[in-house]
């Protein structure tokens, strides 16, 4: 069989949890918290079950559960979306954009992304025909080449790809980013898939500059989000898309015969925790204060970060340390000193080395203790 996507292999984060589990190491590799959930939440989904919520939702989501949304949109940002047809629940934030992908892209069509990149993004465009143009991020701040992008644009370019917060580097998106991006998409006439899964994972008194806040941008949007990313429960894999409701209607078409519908409990029992708005709009403190106590860990240490305003990753530089590629100083990490991280280069197509690794801060206070132990004797 010829495969769809014949440069791909086992993803690293795959590789790293595995390591992790053999040499029995601390895993501040793949994001995900090691705290438990709201037991509120927990309950709030197993009364659903237990009241019979147990079959299919309806395929564009459960309508309580969009009209929470749309009302949290509205109190967070000010914008009017309409639940009925501008909000589509999915399972899980990568299946909503790997679906607005599905939606857009015709053999050939071009898509820009900025690197580091989360991981799902080139083979979602590579599936479905795309041709993907990278474009680096400018080392060490990660700022976005404006000028770099422009000049990437031709007539086969159909989509710019952001990501705000930014996974890998923590990098939160400027207003004046979101104006240049703006007028970048209306110019050329371009869509927009805008990945904010750690919408409310915002530090250093800073905001988050959604595309929805831009009408004219939201109109060529597809905009992505991540309830796992939220409540803590990644391992339920449920998210949403909103957009326009006439790129919704094509989104929606896809969506059908894909997913058709996602977990019906959970939904219920979302929609009902959603009432309590101090769940998420606690959890900047709450992370940053994990993010600022990792740092005093290795305040003593030759790890050197690199500032994260935003998700739960923060990446280090130990170029003091050794000049060894990050990939083998990454397995030496686990093999050698019990502590899995991710090498940054993992998030490049041409494995760019700038002798940086990732850490993941979503973990209690004796976890970032351990771990910090680990790399301290490096």
């Amino acid at each position: 069989m010829q495969s769809k996507l014949p440069s791909i292999g086992t993803s690293i984060f795959t590789v790293m949890s595995q390591l992790a589990l053999k040499h029995n190491a601390i895993n501040l590799g793949q994001g995900f918290p090691d705290f438990p959930m709201s037991e509120t939440l927990i309950n709030s989904v197993s009364e659903a079950m237990q009241e019979g919520g147990n079959q299919y939702a309806h395929t564009y989501g459960l309508p309580l559960l969009r009209e929470r949304l749309a009302e949290k949109i509205n109190f967070l940002y000010q914008t009017t979306i309409h639940p009925e047809t501008e909000i589509t629940i999915t399972p899980g934030g990568t299946y909503a954009i790997f679906n607005a992908f599905s939606t857009i892209i015709q053999q050939g069509d071009e898509v820009i992304i900025f690197e580091p990149a989360y991981d799902s993004y080139i083979p979602n465009i590579t599936f479905n025909g795309g041709v993907v143009v990278p474009i680096a991020l400018e080392f060490p701040n990660y700022t976005i080449p404006w000028d770099k992008v422009i000049a990437a644009i031709t007539k086969k370019t159909k989509a710019i790809l952001v990501n705000t917060p930014h996974n890998p580097t923590g990098v939160v998106m400027t207003k004046q980013d979101l104006l240049q991006l703006q007028e970048i998409v209306l110019t050329n006439n371009l869509y927009l898939i805008s990945d904010e899964v750690y919408e409310h994972l915002i530090y250093d008194n800073k905001q988050h500059e959604t595309a929805m806040k831009y009408p004219d941008l939201f109109a060529r949007s597809f905009v992505c989000f991540s309830f796992g990313k939220t409540y803590h429960c990644t391992g339920w894999k449920l998210g949403y898309c909103v957009a326009p409701a006439a790129l919704m209607k094509e989104y929606r078409k896809v969506h059908q015969f894909n997913a058709f519908s996602c977990d019906t409990p959970k939904q219920l029992g979302i929609a009902k925790y959603m009432n309590n708005k101090e769940a998420y709009l606690t959890l900047g403190n709450m992370y940053q204060e994990k993010r600022d106590y990792l740092r005093s860990l290795l305040a003593g240490t030759q790890f050197k970060y690199i500032p994260s305003s935003g998700s739960y990753f923060e990446s280090y530089s130990y170029e003091a340390i050794s000049d060894e590629a990050d990939t083998i100083f990454a397995e030496r990490l686990v093999k050698d000193f019990g502590i899995a991280v991710i090498p940054m280069s993992a998030f490049y197509q041409n494995a760019t080395d700038h002798k940086v690794i990732r850490l993941c801060f979503a973990k209690k206070m004796e976890t970032l203790e351990a771990a910090a132990a680990c790399l301290s004797k490096i």
